[in-house]
């Protein structure tokens, strides 16, 4: 097994299937994911069954209401392009951060790979936070920030919106994270009027997603990609795309 360090953020593993690791390897993968972000597996040989068991050895599989199962795996959902009309849109999120409890983890795994574009790019969340300035880490110290629902509809049966510290502790790493979302999630910040807020949340959000902050995955086929979401944002690049782009997704509390 070979892990070679990605810059600005993030380990390639080669060399090692997931479904053959042991739980040293999955401790250490879990660290390396509380360190570095994202953790991106080449040459998996892996089908959904296999996909889902070696998330759970990460924790409990969380599915966000509103998204399209995977057939025959209700805790995993497709993410396609194929048969729409117009390119999806996205920008950089964290995922189902309305709820109290937000996805540790997510993963991808690649079924189609176009031929061109579709990359995802992530962004250190951690370099974020430690590359502002000093009087707005004070000014911001111990605010939180209101995620609301966008782009689901996640009925009765999942929250709508939670508060989440905009500052952001890492457990594991013991590392401080700058935590927000799109700006159209992030609503409000305590103890700042409404209007002021929203202009943090922008500035925040363009100082997070800078270039040299984001790593950007070019898809081949057999990735397994993992990523913690309480240090990274990610987006999906859907402009130049050429052919069918299908993955699978899982999340973890």
């Amino acid at each position: 097994m070979t892990e070679t360090l990605l810059d600005p953020l993030g380990v390639e593993v080669t060399g090692v299937q997931v479904g053959a690791v042991d739980d040293d390897t999955v401790a250490r993968w879990r660290g390396l994911l509380a360190e570095h972000g994202v953790l991106v597996l080449r040459d998996q040989l892996v089908d959904d069954a296999g996909f889902l068991a070696f998330l759970r050895r990460f924790g409990e599989p969380v599915f966000t209401v509103g998204e399209t199962a995977v057939p025959g795996f209700p805790d995993l959902n497709v993410v396609s392009n194929v048969g729409r009309a117009s390119a999806p849109r996205s920008s950089f999120h964290v995922d189902t951060s309305y709820v109290s409890r937000p996805p540790s983890l997510t993963a991808l795994r690649a079924v189609t790979v176009p031929a061109e574009g579709g990359e995802t790019l992530f962004s250190d969340q951690y370099r974020a936070y430690e590359t502002l300035s000093p009087a707005l880490r004070d000014h911001l110290s111990g605010r939180t920030v209101r995620h609301a629902v966008t782009g689901v509809d996640p009925g009765d049966e999942q929250e709508h919106e939670a508060h989440h510290p905009l500052f952001r502790h890492h457990d594991v790493s013991g590392r401080t994270s700058l935590y927000l979302s799109t700006p159209e999630r992030c609503t409000t910040i305590s103890g700042l009027p409404d209007d002021a807020a929203r202009a943090l949340v922008h500035h925040l959000y363009e100082h997070s997603t800078i270039a040299a902050n984001v790593l950007r995955h070019r898809w081949r086929p057999g990735d397994v990609v993992v990523w913690d979401n309480g240090c990274v944002l990610h987006k999906a690049d859907h402009s130049g795309v050429v052919g069918d782009r299908v993955l699978h997704r899982g999340m973890v509390r």
